[in-house]
C-alpha cells in the first residue's frame, strides 16, 4: 500500500485537452483527460477531474534556424509530458539554470505535444501512404511530398499566394478548361497568355505595338 501510494504521487505524461493557447508565448492551459482517483471521506473512491495546467510549454518541430508552426485550438487534443524535475527557471530564463523548487514529477512542470488523437478524432481519410503531407484535418487543402515518385502536390482551392522573385527550371503546364482561374497573367495590367492581343500590327519585319490583356 505504501509503495502504490507513493507510486500514485508521480507523474510522467497522459493526453489532455487544450483549453486556450497563447500565440505570444507558446503556451497552452490544459485539461488532463484522465481523472484521479480519489478517496471521499466516506471511505468511497470517486472519479476526479484534476486542475487545469497553466503555461504549460507547448513543443513545436524546429531546429538549425527554422520552426514549424501551426495554431493550436481549444479542444485540441494533446499528450501531456510531465518534467522530473521543476522547470520554472529554464522556462523563464533559458540555458542552465538551477531548480527553482525541489518538486519532482510534479504536474505543474507539465510541457505539451500537441497532435496525439483519440480514436473519434483521427483523420477522416487516415494517413496518406508514402508521402509527408501538411494538410488540413478535412484533407481539402494540402501539400504532399513523396519521395519514391520526387513529386509535390498542392492542392489549395482558396488560392495561392508567393510573395518571391520565382525561377522555374522547365516546363511550365496550365491545364484545364480555359477560364480566368485557369489562365496566367502578368504585369500590372494582368496581361493573359491565353487571351492577350498585340496593338499595330505592322507587315515586314517592324515590331508589332505591345501586348494587351
Amino acid at each position: 500500500m505504501v509503495q502504490d501510494s507513493t507510486r500514485a504521487q508521480i507523474w510522467c505524461g497522459g493526453p489532455g485537452i487544450i483549453q486556450s493557447f497563447d500565440r505570444a508565448k507558446m503556451t497552452a492551459t490544459v485539461q488532463p483527460a484522465i481523472m484521479a482517483k480519489v478517496l471521499n471521506p466516506a471511505g468511497v473512491w470517486t472519479d476526479t477531474a484534476l486542475p487545469l495546467l497553466v503555461d504549460c510549454p507547448v513543443q513545436f518541430p524546429s531546429g538549425g534556424g527554422c520552426i514549424l508552426t501551426f495554431d493550436v485550438a481549444k479542444d485540441d487534443e494533446c499528450w501531456i509530458n510531465i518534467a522530473d524535475r521543476c522547470i520554472d527557471a529554464w522556462w523563464q530564463s533559458g540555458g542552465v539554470q538551477p531548480q527553482a523548487e525541489m518538486r519532482m514529477h510534479d504536474l505543474s512542470d507539465g510541457c505539451v505535444f500537441v497532435g496525439q488523437r483519440s480514436q473519434p478524432n483521427v483523420l477522416p481519410s487516415g494517413v496518406t501512404a508514402g508521402a509527408a503531407v501538411l494538410q488540413s484535418n478535412d484533407g481539402s487543402t494540402f501539400l504532399a511530398l513523396n519521395p519514391t515518385a520526387q513529386t509535390v502536390d498542392i492542392t489549395a482551392p482558396g488560392g495561392s499566394t508567393i510573395t518571391a522573385d520565382v525561377s522555374i527550371v522547365g516546363t511550365l503546364h496550365v491545364t484545364g478548361q480555359i477560364t480566368s482561374d485557369t489562365d496566367v497573367v502578368a504585369g500590372s495590367d494582368s496581361i493573359s497568355l491565353v487571351n492577350h492581343v498585340h496593338t499595330d500590327v505592322q507587315v515586314g519585319l517592324s515590331d508589332t505595338g505591345p501586348a494587351t490583356g
